[in-house]
């Protein structure tokens, strides 16, 4: 099954919730939340790839960059990308139901791995949506990381507990989920953490501990003194508040301030290996993506996954011989253009 019959198959799954665009831009699905849209008028969405559009690149070709290397080390991993699998749940309502929670997260973490990627699970009201991510993580031997919605302490320090029991890699909190009303609704709030609160919980494993959903260099900086691992760069794919700025806009100045401290890596818009060559060179260390995968799993299960990654690899390999980078580490501000 090539990418073309994986994008096809995927349309007639999710029809009705996805209409698997030529470019998925956020603007036919505007206001579609439930479903695969942006918040309010899309604004959120669209501003990541408008972002990464707006970034332009210094081609060279004058070196010896023949044969890239996309490797790297992070959180304690080895991995052959930069491009992960962004946590992601919600299935019945947000995808249409043709896979159930367990089948959608075991394809992501499945074939994250068969790429030599990774891949986080999610959260959410229904507890099969968290509970499905540590089965999946579990199967596939502790190769996954766990990502709590902003809950009560208690209740966040008991699913970090059931993470680790699953073997996961490192856990975290979503704390731009801080603001979902479904999960009011099902009688189990989230809402902001304080600094406090943060240190708390990273203080709570030893595992490392991943602060998604920082927009802003302050709470970069809160991250860093609550002892955090990695932050995300992510606005929530546009899914929380309307008319935030692209991730990529905020990640040089954020990557800026607190890179050289901790892991940074950052969400929003990635359709190729162009954009995670861009997200790259302003600043991140890796890249998540999430509708794209989404594609890949109701189009061709553990192996669509597997082939949108190890394309987005290539893509970022190309990408890389045509800017004079040799490995992740040549990929600075000096290839913006």
């Amino acid at each position: 099954m090539d990418i073309k019959q994986v994008r096809a198959a995927a349309r007639k799954k999710l029809e009705g919730y996805c209409r698997v665009c030529n470019v998925c831009n956020g603007k036919a699905c505007a206001g579609e939340v439930p479903g695969m849209g942006g918040v309010g008028t899309g604004s959120a969405f669209q501003a990541n790839l408008e972002a990464l559009a707006g970034v332009r690149l210094n081609m060279r070709t004058l070196h010896e960059a023949r044969d890239p290397d996309t490797s790297l080390s992070i959180l304690g991993l080895d991995l052959k990308t930069p491009v992960l699998a962004a946590p992601m749940t919600g299935t019945p309502y947000n995808m249409g139901g043709a896979l159930t929670e367990r089948e959608f997260i075991g394809m992501i973490i499945s074939g994250s791995r068969q790429a030599g990627s990774i891949g986080f699970s999610g959260d959410g009201a229904d507890p099969a949506m968290y509970d499905s991510g540590l089965e999946a993580i579990a199967a596939e031997s502790g190769r996954g990381i766990a990502i709590i919605k902003p809950r009560a302490q208690d209740a966040v320090i008991e699913r970090i507990r059931r993470a680790e029991a699953s073997g996961a890699r490192a856990v975290g909190v979503d704390i731009d989920g801080a603001g979902l009303v479904t999960m009011a609704l099902k009688g189990q709030p989230v809402g902001p953490k304080t600094p406090a609160e943060l240190k708390e919980l990273v203080a709570a494993t030893d595992l490392p501990f991943i602060i998604k959903g920082i927009m802003t260099v302050d709470e970069a900086e809160a991250a860093v003194e609550a002892g955090a691992a990695a932050i995300v760069v992510s606005n929530h794919g546009g899914r929380i508040l309307d008319h935030t700025p692209g991730a990529a806009s905020v990640l040089p100045a954020i990557a800026g301030a607190v890179g050289s401290r901790l892991i940074v890596l950052a969400d929003g818009g990635v359709r190729g290996g162009l954009d995670t060559l861009k997200l790259l060179a302003l600043g991140a260390d890796a890249v998540l993506i999430g509708r794209p995968l989404v594609v890949g799993a109701f189009g061709g299960g553990a192996e669509g996954v597997k082939q949108i990654i190890e394309k987005m690899t290539a893509e970022l390999k190309q990408s890389m011989i045509l800017t004079g980078c040799g490995s992740l580490e040549d990929i600075t501000e000096r290839i913006i253009a």
